[in-house]
C-alpha cells in the first residue's frame, strides 16, 4: 500500500467532492475485490516465513534451546514456542 497525491490522481471535481468528506486527512480506498491478494504474494513474504519457520523446527529437533532460537531469529520465546506446536501438528 502506497500514498498518493490526490491532485495528482483525481479528476477535480471527484477531489472536491471528496473534500467535502474529509479535508486533509487520510482516506483507506479498498482493493476491489478481484484485485485483491492473499497476503504475503506479492513479495514473498509468505514463503520466506514458512522457510524460516521449518528452519526453526529443524534446528530445534537437532537440539537447539529455544532461547538461542529467540536470540537469533529476534523473536520472543513464546513465539518459537508456538511456531514448534504448529509444525509438530
Amino acid at each position: 500500500m502506497c500514498y498518493q497525491n490526490g491532485k495528482k490522481i483525481l479528476p477535480p471535481p471527484l477531489l472536491s467532492a471528496i473534500q467535502e468528506y474529509t479535508d486533509g486527512e487520510y482516506i483507506y480506498i479498498p482493493r476491489k475485490t478481484n484485485n485483491k491478494r492473499p497476503w504475503g504474494s506479492t513479495k514473498g513474504t509468505k514463503q520466506q516465513t514458512a522457510e524460516r519457520n521449518q528452519e526453526i523446527f529443524c534446528r530445534y529437533l537437532s537440539g537447539i534451546p529455544v532461547t538461542v532460537l529467540a536470540e537469533e531469529y529476534f523473536l520472543s520465546s513464546k513465539t518459537i514456542y508456538s511456531i514448534i506446536a504448529k509444525k509438530k501438528i
